[in-house]
């Protein structure tokens, strides 16, 4: 199953592009996704199932500046 995706997440698929990166930022989401190669620029859309046997790892997006994770407090 393809977990939850962000604009702006990064996503390490199985093979690797033409161009030899294997890194991909996820620009749009729908019924298909589009990526943008991170390492030439080419875009592509692909279908979720597809996404989801290709998908490795995903690196999620980085939070705002005004939107930081909680701290834990401390005793």
């Amino acid at each position: 199953m393809l977990p939850e995706l962000e604009p702006g997440d990064i996503l390490e698929l199985r093979k690797p592009h033409p161009c030899g990166s294997t890194l991909w930022q996820v620009v749009r989401l729908g019924a298909d996704i589009r990526l943008e190669c991170l390492g030439c620029g080419r875009r592509i859309m692909l279908p979720r199932r597809r996404l989801a046997r290709q998908l490795k790892r995903r690196i999620p997006a980085e939070a705002p500046p005004g939107e930081a994770a909680p701290r834990e407090s401390q005793p």
